[in-house]
């Protein structure tokens, strides 16, 4: 007799229909699992062993075969095990084969028969609801399996307590619904002093989704406006939220099923390898790109970054996307962020200031700056000089508008974005290309000369023209303009740098 049940494996975001089969033949007692099984996989016989020992029932003296098909597909994790039992223990005639034909199940058993949280629930819920099939999954992820709503959740703290579910005599409840994450509490505005012009720019990056370059010395406020940007960006609508949580799912940081409504915001440290950054490793898990998806990621000291991995960058910021390469898989992720960097002027930080500087200034700048290349700087919109505070500025009082005014103008031109992108899948002036970007921030006459003088002048790529272009365009939704006027390209030219020569 075989017995079959559905799992799934993970490819990224793809969730592949993996069928178990297990089949009890005579012979010579053993246990094999086939299909391309990693070590954690092939570990679950003794942790199906164990958890069937712990309700009861041993393996019966027969030869025990476990089949994964497709057998040309690799299997990764832990989230085998509970369906492997419970297709044995259907084989054995505990089990009720034909009801367990009608579920996929993931979840890692323990030795006691526990039944432990694997990543992915969402994911494999997602699929199961697809495919027309219910869901059995480890009782603290019941709430997570039900954010895919099509598809009824079977949540089991045990595996004694799933087959009694399985057999009738004692039915578990439904998992309690998922709950949205409360905000984060994050720096609001008013406690940045001084920095008009910085404030500004960030203004406009939250609003049109831009890139922000902060260049300036120690203490000038640079990390405190980065932290308040998520306090001004718009909430993630529903479908956006479900999204993000599909990444934070399948990396196993979906806290408790709880789906956030605030915007990622990821800070990596310097030190950070390039398979942390863009994702990758043994099981090319996704990395903190693909975790900032759709919110902010903050690079803070950029230039103490290896290049290498900077430059990684490149291709997700244009693109939205990473794939991780490998021999045997291609994966991909999402990774559409606003990217947030900020970085001193030189090693010292005091460029400019004589009372400060290093005796190697100017030149020490040069090649401080030079350690971030040119095509990733070109990918930055927005170039914004941060000037140290002074004790003047330092007593001053806290500024009128705070957060939640900048909040507001923030959404209206968000708002504004949305209906002229409705029809394009664009959600911000930072994703507009081709045909839209021409139709939406084409300047008028006074705005097009002005901007074909500065692209002469500054010797500017298409893409940094392009960027100019978004952001003018982003400038004038911030004011209310139907239209991309001179003083929209004036102001966004205003944020663009050239990029050093290496």
């Amino acid at each position: 007799m075989v017995a079959t049940i559905t799992t799934v494996a993970f490819l990224g975001l793809d969730a592949r229909t993996v069928e178990v089969q297990v089949q009890l033949a005579a012979g010579v007692p053993g246990f094999v699992i086939v299909g391309l099984p990693d070590k954690a996989v092939g570990e679950s016989r003794e942790r199906v062993r164990a958890a069937l020992t712990s309700i009861g029932l041993a393996l019966p003296p027969r030869r025990i075969t476990v089949n994964l098909s497709p057998a040309d597909l690799p299997k990764e994790g832990s989230h085998y095990d509970l369906p492997i039992a419970l297709a044995l223990l259907a084989a054995m005639g505990v089990a009720d084969a034909e009801s367990l034909s009608e579920h996929l199940a993931v979840g890692e058993l323990g030795l006691d028969g526990r039944i432990a949280p694997v990543p992915g629930v969402l994911l494999a819920a997602l699929h199961a609801a697809e495919k027309g099939l219910g869901l059995i999954c480890p009782a603290a992820q019941g709430s997570e399996a039900g954010w895919a709503g099509r598809t009824a959740v079977v949540a089991a703290p045990d595996l004694i307590a799933l087959v009694n579910h399985l057999r009738g005599t004692s039915p578990l409840p439904p998992p309690p619904p998922g709950l949205a994450e409360p905000p984060r509490p994050v720096p609001d505005l008013r406690q940045v002093k001084g920095q008009e012009s910085a404030r500004r720019a960030l203004e406009i990056a939250a609003a049109g989704g831009h890139n922000l370059l902060m260049i300036g010395p120690p203490g000038a406020g640079k990390s405190l406006m980065a932290a308040c940007l998520p306090g001004i960006l718009p909430e993630l609508t529903a479908a956006e939220a479900l999204e993000a949580s599909m990444v934070a799912s399948v990396a196993g940081t979906l806290d408790g099923g709880r789906i956030a409504r605030s915007r990622p915001f990821r800070a990596p440290h310097h030190s950070a390898s390039m398979a942390a950054l863009v994702g990758g490793g043994l099981k090319a898990r996704p990395g903190e790109v693909s975790l900032a998806h759709l919110g902010v990621l903050f690079l803070d000291e950029l230039p103490e970054f290896q290049r290498a991995v900077l430059d990684s960058l490149r291709q997700p910021l244009e693109t939205g996307t990473v794939m991780v390469a490998r021999a045997n898989a291609h994966v991909t992720y999402p990774a559409r962020v606003q990217l947030v960097a900020a970085m001193n002027p030189c090693r010292c930080g005091h460029l400019g200031d004589p009372a400060l500087a290093c005796a190697r200034a100017p030149r020490c700048a040069a090649d401080y700056q030079a350690r971030v290349s040119g095509p990733l700087l070109d990918r930055i919109d927005l170039h914004v000089e941060v000037a140290a505070l002074s004790a003047a500025d330092l007593v001053l009082p806290p500024p009128a508008e705070g957060s939640a005014e900048v909040a507001a103008r923030v959404k209206a031109a968000r708002d504004v974005q949305t209906a002229r992108y409705r029809d394009a899948g664009i959600r911000t002036n930072a994703e507009a290309d081709g045909d839209w970007l021409d139709t939406a921030a084409r300047p008028d006459k006074a705005g097009q000369a002005l901007l074909a003088q500065a692209a002469a002048t500054m010797h500017m790529s298409a893409r940094g023209y392009g960027r100019v272009l978004r952001v003018a365009r982003t400038i004038a939704d911030l004011a209310g303009a139907e239209t991309v006027g001179r003083s929209h390209v004036a102001e966004a030219l205003g944020y663009r740098r050239q990029p050093p020569r290496n």
